[in-house]
C-alpha cells in the first residue's frame, strides 16, 4: 500500500473516531456554518493529516491534547509552512470551555471573512 493510500485509510478512522474537543469545532465548521467558509475534517496532507483544513485560506486547524507540542509537531508545522499552508494550534480544554474564543481566533486568521 502506498503512502497516500496509508494517509486516505487513517483518516478515514481518524472520522470515526473524533474527540470532544474535534465535534464541538466540527459542530461549527461543518456545511459553511461558520462564516461561509468550506472546511474539510481529517484531511491527508503530504505525510500528515489535518484535524480540520480550509482550502481557501491554506489554513490547518489542530485541536490538541496535552499530548501535543512536542518537537515533532514543530516538525510537523515547519513541514507544513513550507508547502504553504498555515496551522492553528487549538488546546482541546479551551475548545471545550471557550469556543466562541477559539472562534474569534479562526476568525483572525481568515480575514476575508
Amino acid at each position: 500500500m502506498q503512502q497516500t493510500d496509508l494517509s486516505k485509510s487513517r483518516a478515514r478512522h481518524m472520522r470515526k473516531e473524533i474527540t470532544p474537543a474535534e465535534r464541538a469545532l466540527w459542530s461549527v465548521l461543518r456545511n459553511l456554518r461558520f462564516k461561509g467558509l468550506k472546511v474539510r475534517r481529517q484531511v491527508p496532507i503530504g505525510p500528515y493529516i489535518a484535524d480540520f483544513y480550509c482550502a481557501d485560506h491554506r489554513l490547518i486547524i489542530e485541536a490538541d491534547g496535552s499530548g501535543h507540542g512536542s518537537p515533532r509537531d514543530a516538525q510537523r508545522d515547519q513541514w507544513l509552512a513550507t508547502q504553504g499552508f498555515r496551522v492553528l494550534r487549538l488546546w482541546n480544554q479551551e475548545v471545550l470551555t471557550n469556543l466562541p474564543g477559539c472562534l474569534a481566533t479562526i476568525t483572525c486568521h481568515t480575514p476575508e471573512h
